[in-house]
């Protein structure tokens, strides 16, 4: 009973961080500490495992990093979503 109910508790964690990432609108970024402030690491565990589309891409490091490089960040160039030099401008950026 105690292991269904951490499973359930991690299902249920792991799909609050999926709706706020797919909450994040295009042309706009967010921190993983915005997504939980109690996990960032869980909520980069979550995206890299998600089978769902989820705009993953959005979700940057609270300095405005993009973890993953160029890729990602020509990504979110093309979704408008404000930046400096090879930063996100999170306030501009942040929803």
């Amino acid at each position: 009973m105690a292991t269904h109910m951490r499973s359930s508790n991690a299902e249920a964690r792991a799909s609050r961080i999926l709706d706020r990432v797919r909450a994040i609108p295009e042309g706009h970024a967010q921190t993983y500490g915005d997504i939980d402030p109690r996990a960032l690491r869980l909520v980069g565990v979550v995206l890299a495992t998600a089978r769902a589309e989820v705009p993953w891409h959005r979700v940057v490091r609270a300095d405005g990093i993009v973890p993953l490089g160029h890729p990602r960040l020509e990504r979110l160039r093309n979704e408008g979503v404000p930046r400096r030099g090879d930063r996100v401008d999170l306030r501009r950026a942040r929803w």
